[in-house]
């Protein structure tokens, strides 16, 4: 196997050697696996402050730079801790790929540690969204092939979208889906470009006593249309903590019918493989997320949030 399958080759032991090679100033600190880690990127602590990243595969390289680059010129606007770059590697030891040494960010991701208050906690991510949207975008990264398609028009995901949507037939309401995303592909973003984040997820946002302290994995940010950061209200949100969410991030009619379809476009991507695997619990959960979104689009017609 090569590194360009994926995950394979990378190892603790290769970060040793990258580190020694390149950061002699570290080396002799303890590297170790984190307890919970990506896909795009594998991730070791280094010693007790730091953590080394690095790209699986090429498509996730050009993250490196990016983050790299514009973290630390957004850090200071934004209202809870993002990655705190220290430096950056070069390709080496057999490893083909550029990777970064970052600052340690204690807590626990919101898909392990205990939210007591989820309403507030929705108003936090809201905040953070609102926050990033903020920030100067002029020179920032626009959305592209590097940040995934996040940011730009959900049209790149159609023919993807409508397999699934034949695929699923039976499974979900296909007739309320296919108007959904319809509604989504139509309603083009007017509005200015901003910075999104592209996968405001549960995963990647740290909590302690439960409070949002921080977010991390910025692969897929840039500028441009920030509804896929909406995706939240329905993955994670439910009942009054979605109310809260959707005041406080404040966003128009037309981004929340574009949101709707990135969540569902996921959802069904999901769901398919769900199935494909025999992960019932997996399949159940992608389920309520489309049943939530649909009925969202029904309560609230093809254009309104």
């Amino acid at each position: 196997m090569t590194f360009a399958d994926g995950r394979a080759g990378i190892d603790a032991a290769l970060v040793r050697r990258l580190i020694e090679a390149q950061f002699p100033r570290w080396a002799g600190l303890p590297v170790s696996p984190v307890e919970v880690d990506g896909w795009d990127n594998r991730t070791y602590r280094l010693g007790d402050d730091m953590t080394v990243r690095l790209p699986t595969a090429p498509g996730y390289v050009p993250a490196v730079a990016k983050e790299n680059t514009w973290l630390p010129r957004l850090a200071p606007h934004l209202p809870v801790a993002v990655p705190p770059i220290l430096a950056t590697g070069e390709p080496g030891e057999g490893y083909p790929y550029p990777w970064s040494v970052r600052g340690w960010l204690p807590g626990e991701t919101a898909l392990r540690a205990p939210v007591a208050d989820l309403d507030r906690f929705a108003g936090s991510v809201a905040g953070f969204i609102r926050a990033l949207q903020g920030c100067d975008a002029g020179g920032g990264p626009a959305a592209g092939d590097h940040s995934w398609h996040r940011g730009a028009p959900p049209v790149f995901y159609d023919a993807e979208a409508r397999h699934c949507l034949r695929l699923l037939d039976g499974r979900i309401d296909t007739a309320r889906a296919a108007e959904t995303w319809g509604a989504a592909l139509v309603m083009e973003h007017r509005g200015d470009p901003v910075w999104f984040h592209g996968d405001i997820a549960a995963g990647n946002l740290l909590v302690v006593d439960g409070e949002l302290t921080a977010v991390i994995d910025f692969g897929t940010s840039g500028v441009g249309d920030p509804a896929c950061d909406l995706v939240i209200a329905w993955t994670m949100f439910t009942g009054p903590a979605r109310a809260a969410f959707r005041t406080a991030v404040d966003q128009d009619e037309g981004t929340w019918a574009r949101a709707r379809g990135w969540a569902l476009w996921k959802a069904m991507l999901i769901l398919v493989g769900a199935i494909e695997r025999d992960d019932a619990a997996g399949a159940a959960e992608q389920e309520r997320v489309i049943s939530e979104i649909l009925a969202d689009h029904d309560r609230r017609g093809p254009w309104a949030g």
